[in-house]
């Protein structure tokens, strides 16, 4: 643990709706990735937890899932999973897209919002994208609907305000002692880490032809003897069709997805890695409880 004294910690929640910028913005805030990101929508889904440093202060970010309308077991697992990070939380931020403005999404997030007892701070993100009259009219509108503690004008990802916002959360964070060593950027286990890179190599390479119910899990992680590491994922679609999609011709769209897996979990995991990944179709994933625990959620019974 650190040895900063008057030491500060506590948790932010990042809360918005699908694609509004949250794991970019954790991303951002904490230096390094620990969270995927896709253009697809829902693509995080389950709680995942990014610490950044701030002078004496230690702030445990928690990127939620996109809070929408859920029509299927999987969205309401994740959505659940997001109003448990805001229970968790000493302060909620709510991130909007700036372009989007307060949309039905944003605005159901908003009212639900009034009813948290936690200290709340609103973000406007992808401000490059909007006039600054506009900008202000926004924060003007939805600070009138729930007054907000701090206002934060960001654009995640080109960085524009996130120092700003970090100083001013790290702040807000109460006295008490680190609760992670000094060097640690995540909570998630690398075997995690691992097979959500590989899920948002997958969108990456095919947004539009999968659908967002495609899962990876590390079944293999070893140690060799160089300092290496063997790892082997299994990707699980729910069709036959979405195989084939995922293998590509003669392989050539898996292979692109390992490359730009192994890369990156490399990165992550500071070692060589071999990466050897498998494809299964297991139609019904989506009603097995022990896959929802695999990647981190509870399962709904109804």
């Amino acid at each position: 643990m650190s040895e900063v004294e008057n030491t500060r910690c506590g948790f932010v929640a990042l809360i918005g709706a699908p694609n509004a910028g949250k794991s970019t913005l954790l991303n951002a805030l904490v230096g390094a990735k620990v969270s995927i990101v896709s253009r697809k929508v829902q693509t995080t889904r389950a709680q995942v937890r990014g610490i950044a440093l701030h002078g004496a202060a230690q702030i445990i970010f928690v990127d939620t899932p996109g809070i929408f309308r859920p029509k299927r077991r999987l969205d309401r697992a994740m959505v659940v999973s997001a109003w448990g990070g805001v229970d968790e939380a000493d302060v909620v931020c709510l991130l909007i897209d700036a372009r989007k403005g307060l949309d039905e999404e944003a605005s159901q997030i908003l009212e639900r919002l009034k009813g948290v007892r936690q200290r709340k701070c609103l973000a406007l993100n992808k401000i490059d994208t909007l006039e600054v009259e506009k900008l202000l009219e926004l924060a003007q509108k939805v600070n009138a609907i729930l007054p907000f503690e701090e206002t934060f004008m960001i654009s995640a990802l080109r960085g524009h305000g996130v120092e700003t916002m970090k100083a001013k959360l790290a702040d807000m964070m109460k006295p008490g002692p680190w609760l992670y060593p000094e060097d640690q950027i995540s909570d998630a286990p690398l075997r995690q880490l691992a097979a959500e890179i590989t899920r948002e190599k997958i969108f990456e390479r095919l947004h539009d032809e999968l659908p967002y119910q495609i899962t990876v899990e590390t079944d293999q992680w070893k140690n060799l003897p160089d300092g290496s590491a063997r790892i082997e994922q299994t990707i699980f679609v729910t069709r036959e069709g979405h195989r084939k999609i995922v293998l590509g011709e003669g392989g050539s769209t898996i292979k692109s997805i390992g490359a730009a897996a192994r890369k990156d979990i490399a990165e992550a995991s500071e070692q060589k890695t071999h990466l050897f990944l498998f494809v299964k179709v297991r139609e019904n994933w989506i009603d097995d409880p022990e896959r929802y625990r695999e990647i981190g959620l509870e399962f709904p019974k109804e």
